[in-house]
C-alpha cells in the first residue's frame, strides 16, 4: 500500500475550530482564539520562527489577514501569542493535529520511523524538551509525536504514541532505545511488523545475534554503495530466520535476524567497521533490512534537519510552560503541509516551497484551503 491524499481534503483550517480556547474569559480576550491560530499558521508557513516573528508577519500582512479574518482588535502581540500557546492543552492539540492527519492521508503503508529530537533551547530551570516523533518515512510527514523528559524516558513514550496511530501492514522501525519486548507485542497486536535495532542494553539478545551472524553464513549478502559529497559509504547486509535463535513468545512473532556491516570513505580516510543488529517480525531479506534501515534515518534528514536548518527549532528559546511543545507541532503542521501540497506545481525544494509561500499570498492562500470572506 502507498499514501493516498484525500481526494476532497478538508483543509487544517477546518479543523482548528475543534481546539478549545485554554484561556478564562476573567482574564479578557481582546482577540479571538482561532483567529489567533489561523495568523500563526499562515505566519509560519510563510518563515516565521517565533512568537515575536509571527506578530510582526501578522502587522506587515494585516491587509490581507483581513481578506479572510475579522480582526477586531487588530493583530496580537508576541506576548499574546507566547501567553496562549503556553496555555494551550498540548494533548488537545495533538489529537487534532493527528485527526486532520488521518484526513489528509486516506491511506498509507510502508514504513514508519520512531525516534526522538532535543529541543535543545528549551531548557528552563531544567532538562530541555524531549520530543518522540512518528514519521512516515514514504510520505515525509509526522503522525504524532509524544514529549518525554528526557531521552531515557522514550521507552515509556513510545508505546503511548504507538497506541495513537494506525499500524496495520504497518514496518514500524526504532532504535535500540526502543527495542523492548513490550514494544515488539505492542505493535505486532496492533497488525503491524518490528524492526528493532539491539545494542547493548540487550546484552543476551545481543550475543544471540552476535553468535548467529558471525563467521560463515549460508545467506545472501546485499551489497549497497552510496557516494557523494566526498564520502563513499559501503554497506553489506545480510539476514537469517529466527526460528531457533530468537524465542517468538519473548519477543514477539519474530520472524528474522540481521546484521548491516557500514565502512565509510570520508575525503579518502576510512572508518573503522561499524556493525549494526536487528531483530524483526517480518521475514525480511537483506536488501529488505538494507532499505528499511536506511528508510529509518530519513526522519533524522527529513525531520529533524528540517526542523533545525529550515524551521530554526534548536535556536528557539521558547521554554515556558507548553509553549516549546505546540511550537514544535506548529512547525510540523506546517512542514506536513508543504509536503503534502498539490496547489504549488513548481519543482522546489522545502525551503524554496517555504519562501515561496511566504512571497506570494494567492499561494499561501491556496496551500491552507482559505477562502475569502464573502462581500455581501
Amino acid at each position: 500500500m502507498t499514501r493516498k491524499l484525500g481526494a476532497k481534503r478538508k483543509p487544517l483550517m477546518h479543523f482548528v475550530g475543534e481546539i478549545d480556547d485554554p484561556r478564562t474569559p476573567s482574564n479578557g480576550k481582546l482577540h479571538d482564539f482561532e483567529e489567533i491560530l489561523v495568523i500563526s499558521v499562515c505566519a509560519m508557513i510563510s518563515g516565521a520562527e517565533s512568537f515575536e516573528d509571527i506578530a510582526l508577519w501578522g502587522t506587515v500582512k494585516l491587509a490581507w489577514l483581513k481578506r479572510f479574518l475579522v480582526l477586531k482588535n487588530g493583530i496580537p502581540s508576541h506576548d499574546t501569542f507566547d501567553r496562549v500557546f503556553r496555555l494551550l492543552d498540548p494533548n488537545k492539540f495533538e489529537q487534532t493535529f493527528r485527526r486532520w492527519t488521518r484526513h489528509v492521508v486516506t491511506a498509507l503503508g510502508g514504513q514508519i520511523a520512531i525516534d526522538g529530537k532535543t529541543l535543545r533551547g528549551s531548557a528552563d530551570d531544567g532538562p530541555p524538551v524531549h520530543m518522540v516523533s512518528a514519521f512516515a518515512t514514504d510520505v515525509g510527514i509526522v503522525l504524532g509525536q509524544e514529549k518525554v523528559a528526557d531521552k531515557s524516558n522514550e521507552i515509556t513514550a513510545i508505546p503511548v504514541l504507538l497506541e495513537a496511530l494506525y499500524l496495520k501492514g504497518m514496518l514500524v522501525s526504532i532504535d535500540a532505545m526502543g527495542c523492548q519486548k513490550q514494544i515488539a507485542a505492542t505493535i505486532t497486536a496492533m497488525g503491524g511488523d518490528y524492526l528493532l535495532a539491539v545494542k547493548g542494553n540487550q546484552a543476551s539478545l545481543l550475543s544471540r545475534l552476535e553468535a548467529a551472524l558471525t563467521g560463515p553464513i549460508d545467506a545472501p549478502v546485499f551489497k549497497d554503495l552510496i557516494t557523494g559529497h566526498g564520502r563513499v559509504v559501503a554497506q553489506f547486509a545480510r539476514t537469517l530466520p529466527a526460528d531457533g535463535i530468537i524465542d517468538p513468545a519473548l519477543w514477539s512473532n519474530c520472524a528474522s535476524i540481521g546484521r548491516i556491516d557500514t565502512l565509510r570513505v570520508v575525503n579518502g580516510k576510512p572508518s573503522d567497521l561499524e556493525q549494526r543488529y536487528y531483530i524483526s517480525s517480518r521475514a525480511l531479506t537483506a536488501e529488505e533490512l538494507a532499505r528499511a534501515a536506511r528508510a529509518h534515518w530519513a526522519i533524522e534528514n527529513q525531520l529533524h534537519w528540517v526542523l533545525d536548518v529550515t524551521f530554526g527549532e534548536d535556536a528557539s528559546q521558547v521554554r515556558k510552560d507548553h509553549a516549546a511543545q505546540n511550537l514544535s507541532l506548529l512547525k510540523k503542521i506546517v512542514l506536513t503541509i508543504l509536503r503534502t501540497d498539490t496547489t504549488d506545481n513548481a519543482k522546489t525544494s522545502l525551503r524554496q516551497k517555504l519562501k515561496r509561500a511566504g512571497w506570494d499570498d494567492d499561494l499561501r492562500m491556496g496551500m491552507l484551503g482559505i477562502q475569502m470572506k464573502s462581500s455581501s
